[in-house]
């Protein structure tokens, strides 16, 4: 009885290490004495037990943190870089057999990338341009890692981390613009309105109704504001005459004669 046992614990033992179940995303990379026979899947794969060798491969977009890599820009600006890495397995077999470990692999490759681009630009291009930057990485990354069956298929630089001087030296350079952008646009409107004003006085100066009628709008405003007191603006040529019968008032009295002498003198 026992042999029988031991015969079916060996059979079941033997269907298990032969049949391998792989899902949609998946690829099984077979190796036969040693040997690669190619990559199979997805679905039910069966083995030779003891002969063939299995590893498994997934296919799906990998997300992989770049760490933070400590770089000084072609300026000489001391930052912290960090990344974000996106790329699949296109061929399994040159996964496996290129290289012993293509996740580790691509990350390490990823690090010393983003130094060597991040290096060779200054903070303003890497501040300004990072999507320029992060197609120059992905371009360089998919590049070398197509020999490994790697297909990189995205590259963000997540965070540059400034030294707290620059981040401050940035602050006041920030404000100081956004100071000259008021002052322009201040100046941009008074140079309006007086352009305004002018193009009006011309046009009243032309018309004179226009000025009357401007007069009577005024007077409408203010009585409008239910004020206590009402300032009524009168020309200056109402004054003329008045000004005019007054210098002749004056130019008619003589002034006292300075020679004659009080009567009674010796």
């Amino acid at each position: 009885m026992v042999p029988y046992i031991a015969l079916l614990v060996i059979a079941i033992l033997f269907l298990y290490s032969a049949i391998k179940i792989l899902n949609e995303y998946e690829r099984g990379v077979i190796f036969r004495l040693g040997r690669v026979i190619g990559a199979k899947g997805p679905g039910l794969i069966l083995l030779i037990p003891v002969i063939d060798k299995m590893v498994r491969v997934d296919l799906r977009v990998v997300a992989m943190d770049v760490p933070a890599q400590d770089v000084i820009t072609r300026d000489n600006v001391s930052i912290k870089v960090s990344a974000v890495l996106y790329f699949r397995v296109l061929d399994p077999n040159r996964a496996i057999v290129s290289v012993e470990n293509y996740l580790y692999a691509t990350s390490q490759l990823a690090q010393t990338t983003l130094r060597s681009v991040c290096g060779q630009a200054e903070l303003d291009d890497l501040l300004s341009e990072r999507e320029k930057i992060n197609t120059h990485i992905q371009e360089i990354l998919d590049k070398d890692t197509e020999p490994w069956g790697i297909k990189v298929a995205k590259v963000e630089i997540k965070h540059i981390d400034l030294p707290q001087e620059m981040q401050r030296a940035m602050a006041k350079q920030a404000e100081a613009e956004r100071e000259r952008r008021a002052k322009i646009i201040g100046a941009e409107g008074e140079y309006q309105a007086a352009q305004k004003l002018a193009d009006a006085a011309q046009i009243i100066s032309m018309q004179p109704q226009a000025l009357q009628l401007r007069y009577l709008q005024t007077l409408r405003e203010i009585a409008a504001e239910n004020n206590s007191t009402t300032i009524f603006p009168i020309p200056i040529d109402l004054f003329t005459p008045f000004m005019e019968v007054a210098k002749a008032m004056k130019g008619s009295v003589a002034p006292p004669s300075g020679g004659s002498k009080p009567e009674g003198g010796a």
